[in-house]
């Protein structure tokens, strides 16, 4: 299950980048009394009562041509097409008020649009940081978006309240059932780099518009499909550009949508085109992906396009192993979406690459392998002249493999040893495709043990 997206609404200036802040614990939306601040989404995880969700600030919506040079007519078709991608997308929506201005014409224009959706709305009367301010936030009540609830983000009085409501209004996390569970693929790049054309190519009929205009694809379209009896689904997903190149509207929510996809996927898809070569965005999209510890492979889409003599495959391999040196572990495809040119491994790789993230190493047989790579390599501890033991490691997790190994302080282990021991768990059992998690406790002395109660 991805996790449940909340959006943030509201007339500008109300709060709701204070607000957004101090969800996700950072200052990541600029704040200004100016309004309109807010141009490009932003999103954050936030975590509430045992339940973890995508958080959205939106920009305020204006419903007067004051700024952006653009007509009246037109401002209003952008901020409501932008309100309405935004709670399309959402699982929840937060609506937030001013407390000190009171009800005004604008909010009743935002109710406007919430009130027809289907959609589970949490009204938040911000800026209520006085008990006469909270007693007013009756007002808004007049909205017909149900029991106002007052909050100051600033001060943090409040949001909590809101967070309950927020939570309470999340379906029950759903375990699906094993004979249910298949492989999902997601198709990840940037805009006009063949995605939809090779989902295409994949299930062998139009399914997806393939079109040169980058951004075609606006939602991630699941198909599954049988492949030697077994399904499989595929996710394409519109294209991720840079932050400063997103546009209004559309294609802001669209990249929302595709990093939803990286989280329910088991395998990503990384297309880069061989034409441009390797850009700093599609090492960009390699991090996400990384993040979000999904199994990936790097398809180099248009390589038949490309002028080749004996050496052009060894320099391009080199450039592109350069650019994603953080992920090593991903294996390498030239493929032509166009023509057919090796899709038909793809599949195949997907399924080795999942297959990597579901194997398990035997509590025996890892010790084994730590006490030979302790004897070739003793552990380095970050603080000179402390003595560090690794006494014994397990496997709790699988998709991806997380490997735990306790120490005598697990705080004192340096992250080059930990490097080092992900590299002899990849030449010993392969786990090729797939990040590797690896942690470091600290064991509890017996005597502490035999002390506690």
């Amino acid at each position: 299950m991805s996790k449940p997206i909340v959006a943030i609404v509201g007339r500008p200036n109300v709060g709701k980048s204070t607000f957004f802040n101090r969800l996700i614990g950072e200052r990541r939306a600029i704040i200004e009394d100016e309004p309109g601040t807010t141009r490009d989404r932003l999103y954050g995880e936030s975590f509430w009562n045992g339940r973890e969700f995508t958080v959205v600030d939106t920009a305020g919506l204006l419903f007067e041509a004051e700024d952006l040079d653009l007509p009246e007519g037109e401002m209003n078709r952008r901020t409501r097409e932008q309100a309405r991608l935004a709670i399309d997308e959402a699982d929840a929506i937060i609506f937030v008020v001013d407390g000190r201005e009171g009800l005004t014409a604008a909010d009743a224009e935002v109710g406007e649009i919430l009130r027809p959706m289907a959609k589970h709305v949490v009204l938040a009367v911000n800026k209520c940081d006085s008990v006469e301010r909270q007693l007013d936030a009756v007002e808004f009540y007049a909205l017909n978006l149900g029991e106002p609830v007052a909050m100051s983000a600033f001060h943090g009085l409040g949001t909590g309240d809101v967070l309950d409501r927020v939570v309470a209004i999340f379906p029950e996390s759903e375990i699906e059932e094993e004979d249910e569970r298949h492989l999902r693929i997601a198709i990840i790049g940037r805009p006009n780099v063949g995605k939809s054309s090779l989902l295409n190519k994949l299930i062998g009929q139009e399914r997806s518009v393939v079109s040169k205009v980058p951004g075609t694809t606006r939602d991630a379209i699941d198909t599954t499909i049988m492949v030697n009896g077994e399904p499989v689904t595929l996710i394409d997903t519109a294209g991720i550009r840079r932050s400063g190149r997103i546009e209004q509207g559309v294609e802001k929510y669209s990249v929302l949508r595709a990093l939803r996809a990286i989280e329910r996927c088991d395998v990503a898809l990384l297309l880069i085109d061989a034409i441009e070569g390797v850009t700093a965005q599609d090492t960009h999209i390699a991090g996400m992906i990384l993040e979000a510890k999904k199994g990936v492979a790097i398809l180099v889409n248009k390589w038949d396009a490309i002028e080749k003599d004996n050496q052009t495959y060894y320099e391009f391999e080199d450039r592109v192993r350069e650019a994603f040196k953080f992920i090593d572990f991903a294996p390498l495809l030239f493929i032509s979406a166009l023509d057919g040119q090796r899709t038909g491994r793809i599949i195949d790789l997907a399924r080795e690459i999942q297959d990597q993230r579901q194997k398990r190493v035997p509590t025996g047989e890892l010790n084994g392998f730590l006490r030979q790579a302790v004897l070739d390599q003793p552990p380095m501890a970050i603080k000179k002249g402390a003595h560090l033991r690794l006494y014994y490691a397990v496997q709790p997790q699988i998709e991806p493999p997380v490997f735990l190994f306790f120490a005598n302080d697990g705080l004192l282990v340096h992250w080059s040893y930990a490097r080092y021991l992900e590299n002899r768990l990849r030449e010993r059992y392969g786990f090729g495709g797939t990040p590797i998690v690896i942690v470091f406790r600290t064991r509890e002395r017996k005597e502490e043990k035999e002390s506690r109660p």
